[in-house]
């Protein structure tokens, strides 16, 4: 696609060179990653510079700056839902020790909102903010189960991107996978992402009851699913009640 002519979709398009896995960039690497000319991103480098928006370090690579992280909390639904959550999410971390996770479906993309962890925890490639497939984590399908139907289908015939072996992969596992979430009421990730671990995820409930979030918890694959399921069930239960929900 050619770049936006307007300035605030070339600062946009700018901003989206930033990655997970780019969290840094040069000026003639945003230039070449963004499609905009290599005076126009020196231009909206300096402003966003000056906006806290971009923080240039002693390398010269530019980073995302606090000032897009102040703004972005300040989003209603996200920041309503963390403050909610965040006592409950304390609570599961207390009784298991392992990363806990509160995530909301962008699309077809999950973004983590809030994430606990032990310093001795199993790593997880997943932080605040991040985002991943909806098909291959566990908070993801549990969003995805209850996501409306027109979501589900363009799911289900998008490409499937593998992880391990055990990433699901095919349009029929996946639809099978939503079917029993949906009847289950819970999500197992079993290692999808990576081959030491699997989560345990649960709903999120709103007023209406519909599905709004999804937390979970990722162990490692030694782990007895009935250590910790019970306690991610009660912790979205009791985080959907915090939001109005009444079963």
């Amino acid at each position: 696609m050619p770049p936006p002519k307007s300035l605030l979709g070339r600062a946009f398009t700018l901003l989206a060179v930033f990655t997970a896995d780019r969290p840094s960039a040069t000026l003639s690497e945003l230039s070449r990653h963004s499609g905009l000319p290599l005076s126009t991103t020196h231009r909206l480098v300096r402003e966003l510079v000056a906006w806290r928006a971009l923080e240039r370090d002693q390398d010269g690579r530019f980073t995302i700056g606090l000032r897009l992280w102040e703004l972005g909390v300040l989003s209603p639904g996200a920041l309503d839902l963390r403050d909610r959550a965040l006592p409950y999410l304390e609570d599961l971390f207390e009784v298991t020790h392992h990363n806990v996770q509160l995530a909301i479906r962008d699309d077809l993309e999950v973004v983590y909102v809030e994430r606990l962890a032990a310093k001795d925890a199993v790593s997880v490639l997943t932080r605040m903010g991040s985002r991943m497939p909806l098909h291959a984590t566990g908070v993801g399908l549990v969003l995805l189960a209850h996501a409306p139907h027109d979501v589900q289908e363009r799911a289900v015939d998008a490409p499937l991107k593998r992880y391990t072996k055990h990433t699901i992969g095919t349009s029929k596992a996946l639809r099978e996978t939503l079917a029993a979430v949906r009847r289950d009421g819970y999500a197992i990730a079993d290692r999808q992402i990576e081959p030491i671990t699997y989560s345990v995820a649960a709903p999120v409930r709103g007023p209406d009851g519909d599905v709004v979030a999804a937390v979970s918890v990722v162990v490692p694959v030694e782990t007895r699913t009935d250590t910790v399921l019970p306690a991610v069930r009660a912790c979205g239960r009791a985080i959907s009640r915090s939001l109005g929900w009444h079963p």
